[in-house]
């Protein structure tokens, strides 16, 4: 690695055999440093100006890339049901820690690998246990796998307890199950929530069991959208 720079990383591939998260051959070496070079087989060669002193590290005496940094690089190139299982491999590990990972996304939005790697961190995550319904479950799982950021259930705001809501976004969605305001005074009471919101800065939309059930795909796309129009980062 030396031949390739005193600050170079073994990475990507072969980092993520080091860190034992992937049944591969560490070779060829995949090897990161600051400044472009040549190839050197058997020596894929990759440049970095942004790594950070948290992505870096060492593992048996040697540098490696930082373990969320692997997953980072492995993400643009591996599929999501392999990242996955890097993932999980890492935790049986006693290796995983989430807040490292969320650290890493926070400020490595433009990478290659960034959207896909959180969207396996959300997934990895264990879907809330504070959901109240299956329709709560169902939809909080779907926008996860649809790679929307992770929505906080049943989250109180501005006196109101909110069903999925994105607090950057101050944006909320409403899920209706059939039956569940069948009255004149519950009926009110909505729109008037819906006011008071809308007061507070606080954009909601309303998703009915029976339309999710019918239109998944197309319900999530129309939030999708929404929520860009809120300057929300979606995949």
């Amino acid at each position: 690695m030396f031949a390739c720079g005193p600050d170079a990383l073994l990475s990507h591939y072969s980092a993520a055999w080091l860190w034992g998260i992937a049944r591969i051959s560490p070779v060829p070496f995949h090897v990161t440093g600051p400044v472009p070079r040549q190839r050197r087989l058997p020596i894929h060669i990759h440049h970095s100006r942004c790594l950070a002193g948290q992505d870096r590290t060492d593992r048996e005496e040697i540098p490696v890339t930082a373990l969320p940094r692997t997953a980072l690089d492995m993400a643009a190139t591996v599929k999501l049901g392999w990242l996955r299982s890097m993932l999980e491999s890492s935790e049986d590990q006693g290796l995983f820690d989430l807040r490292a990972f969320e650290e890493l996304i926070d400020r490595t939005c433009g990478h290659h690998g960034w959207g896909r790697l959180r969207r396996a961190i959300a997934l990895h995550a264990p879907v809330v246990p504070w959901t109240r319904s299956e329709f709560e479950r169902s939809f909080c799982a779907a926008a996860i796998e649809a790679g929307l950021p992770r929505p906080s259930m049943n989250f109180v705001e501005s006196g109101y307890e909110l069903d999925a809501y994105w607090p950057d976004a101050r944006f909320a969605v409403e899920l209706d199950a059939y039956g569940t305001h069948g009255s004149r005074s519950s009926f009110e009471r909505d729109r008037l929530r819906q006011e008071d919101l809308k007061l507070s800065g606080i954009e909601m939309t309303r998703v009915t069991d029976v339309r999710f059930a019918r239109e998944p795909d197309e319900v999530l796309d129309r939030i999708r959208r929404l929520l860009a129009q809120r300057g929300v980062v979606v995949l």
